[in-house]
C-alpha cells in the first residue's frame, strides 16, 4: 500500500494507546461525524462506545497506530455522532492508503465469516497465529483470504480510445474493458480473450500499467494498455451493451477517480494528447 502501513498478523498482548477501528455493519463502515469530513473511530477499545464485535481481525500499524477490523451486528444501535457509509463512499473521503486499508479490512472480515467451516470435511476451522489463514484440525486443509485477479484493458488506435459500457453502468458512463482471469491463463492471455469475447477485436503490444485491490468483493484489478490489431467492434450483448472508439476531445462520462480505470484512461489520454506513446515504458 505505502510506507505508512505495516501489515501484521499477531496483535499486541496489551493495548495501552488508542487504535484505529475499521468497524463494519453489514457492508457499511462506521465513521464518526464532526469536522470537515467523517473520521474512523480512534479509541483504545471500541467497546467503550457500547459496541460488541462479533469477530475481529488485527491489521497491523498505520502511521504507527494499531489497526483492527471488527464486525458489528446490524441490530446494534450506533453511538451518537456516528453513521454508516458505503465503502465506495468512504474511498472518496480519505487518503489512498487508508482507503485501501478499509478495503482490506472488509475483505478479511468477509473471509473469516465465510470460512468458519472446512470446505472438505465441514469441521470448524481455527485461526493460525503465525499467518493470515484458518486451518482445519481434522483434515489439515488451510484456507487463505481469497483474491480474484481480473484484468483491465485500454485499447488504443492512434489517438482513439476503445471504451465500452455495461447495462449496469449509470446512463452515459463508459470505461475500459475488464474481466476475470480463468484457471491456467496468463494475464496476457486474459487480455486477448476478454477483448475478443466482449467486443470482437484483436490486440497487440500488451503492456502492464498498474494494479489496484478492489474489495467488491475481493478482486485484484491488473490494468494494461494494448494497440488495436484488427477486427470490427461487435459488443457481445451480454456483458457489453455498447462499445466504440472515442476521440480524445470527445470522451464520455467516465468512472470515478477512486478506480484504476479512471487513472488508466486519464493517463493514456493525457499522453496521447501530448503526442507521446500511450505506454511510457516506466
Amino acid at each position: 500500500m505505502s510506507d505508512r502501513y505495516l501489515p501484521l498478523v499477531t496483535p499486541p498482548q496489551s493495548v495501552t494507546e488508542p487504535a484505529l477501528w475499521f468497524a463494519f455493519r453489514a457492508a457499511e463502515i462506521l465513521v464518526v461525524l464532526g469536522g470537515d469530513q467523517p473520521a474512523l473511530p480512534y479509541c483504545r477499545d471500541i467497546g467503550e462506545y457500547g459496541l460488541a464485535p462479533q469477530r475481529n481481525q488485527y491489521l497491523g500499524l498505520y502511521d504507527s497506530k494499531h489497526c483492527y477490523a471488527v464486525e458489528i451486528h446490524e441490530s446494534q444501535p450506533l453511538p451518537q455522532g456516528w453513521t454508516a457509509l458505503g465503502l465506495r463512499d468512504l474511498f472518496g473521503l480519505v487518503e489512498s492508503t487508508l482507503a485501501a486499508l478499509s478495503g482490506r479490512a472488509y475483505q478479511l472480515l468477509e473471509w473469516e465469516r465465510n470460512f468458519q467451516y472446512c470446505s472438505r470435511c465441514a469441521t470448524p476451522t481455527q485461526p493460525r497465529a503465525d499467518e493470515r489463514s484458518r486451518a482445519c484440525p481434522a483434515c489439515g486443509l488451510t484456507s487463505y483470504p481469497p483474491v480474484s485477479p481480473a484484468i483491465m484493458i485500454l485499447v488504443t488506435n492512434g489517438k482513439k480510445l476503445l471504451l465500452a459500457r455495461k447495462a449496469a453502468f449509470p446512463k452515459g458512463r463508459y470505461s475500459a474493458l475488464a474481466g476475470f482471469v480463468e484457471p491456467g491463463e496468463t494475464l496476457e492471455d486474459t487480455v486477448i480473450r476478454e477483448t475478443r469475447e466482449e467486443v470482437g477485436v484483436e490486440v497487440k503490444n500488451i503492456r502492464y500499467f498498474g494494479s489496484q485491490p478492489w474489495p467488491f468483493p475481493h478482486s485484484l484489478m491488473v490494468a494494461f494498455t494494448a494497440d488495436y490489431a484488427g477486427g470490427d467492434i461487435t459488443p457481445d450483448g451480454v456483458e457489453i451493451e455498447e462499445a466504440r472508439w472515442f476521440e480524445l476531445d470527445e470522451l464520455p462520462k467516465l468512472p470515478g477517480s477512486i478506480s484504476i480505470s479512471r487513472r488508466l484512461i486519464d493517463t493514456v489520454a493525457g499522453r496521447l494528447a501530448r503526442g507521446e506513446p500511450a505506454f511510457s515504458g516506466s
